[in-house]
């Protein structure tokens, strides 16, 4: 009966480190659970790069039409003069790469008999054959002019040389992906710079960038007044008439970008 008061009281300190250890453990494991399964603090910023450039590139078409009694004299025609035409192109420093056929058609020419029409005005589908009375030949040409003060005359000289429907005169930059990175280079720091204010305004610092996406669709391109203009000239003579006055602008080449960056 004397032990009864003892033991009790061991078995109570017993419970009270049970509950102690579980405590302890239950705290150590929320613990671990709140930074297993907590994702990290993030900030996201967009950012814009604009590149301007003037074209550097003008490049028209034109088509080149022969026709004869048989297939080789309607070619002979085209080819001569397109011999003319590329001799000259040369000679003003087009080069033969920049001088590109965009369809060849060489097709015959017929003649339809009349048909006999009654008094009532009905003309039923003739039962004569048609005639072949020779060929045709259409060939259609552009051009690339990589001196662009020299576009208007080039493309006014062609037009007197026989070249038919002179159309299309554009001015763009070759090469393009230059200006892209550019602008993406650009994008992207001012995302960056934008990430900073956000960071030092929250108390906090960056530690990582860790998302990085562009538009969908692609970049962007704006023209600005005057860039990438199409000229259309009906006829040989327009196009002396307006070779003088090419106003080529400026290209605004757009890039935008988002991106996320780990905060602490």
């Amino acid at each position: 009966m004397l032990q009864e008061p003892y033991v009790r009281k061991i078995a109570a300190l017993v419970g009270v480190a049970a509950i102690v250890a579980l405590s302890a453990y239950t705290y150590s494991v929320l613990k671990e659970a709140k930074y297993m399964f907590s994702e990290p603090t993030t900030i996201s910023v967009s950012g814009t790069g604009e590149v301007f450039a003037t074209p550097d590139i003008a490049t028209f078409n034109f088509t080149v039409e022969g026709k004869g009694d048989d297939a080789v004299s309607a070619q002979n025609e085209v080819a001569e003069t397109m011999d003319e035409i590329n001799s000259y192109l040369l000679d003003v420093g087009v080069e033969e790469k920049d001088v590109k056929t965009n369809y060849y058609n060489l097709t015959p020419r017929y003649e339809y008999p009349d048909s006999d029409c009654d008094g009532w005005g009905y003309c039923p589908p003739s039962r004569k054959e048609p005639t072949l009375i020779g060929y045709e030949v259409n060939q259609s040409i552009s051009v690339k002019v990589r001196d662009t003060e020299k576009a208007g005359e080039i493309i006014s000289t062609v037009g007197q040389m026989g070249a038919m429907n002179v159309s299309g005169l554009s001015f763009t930059i070759d090469d393009e992906d230059v200006l892209y990175a550019e602008a993406r280079e650009k994008a992207i720091d001012d995302a960056r710079e934008k990430a900073e204010v956000l960071a030092e305004n929250l108390d906090a610092h960056i530690v990582r960038m860790n998302g990085y996406w562009e538009e969908d669709g692609g970049y962007a391109m704006e023209y600005g007044r005057g860039a990438n203009t199409k000229i259309m000239f009906d006829t040989a003579e327009s196009a002396i008439l307006q070779a003088a006055t090419l106003p080529l602008g400026e290209d605004t080449v757009t890039v935008q970008v988002n991106i996320s960056y780990e905060i602490r």
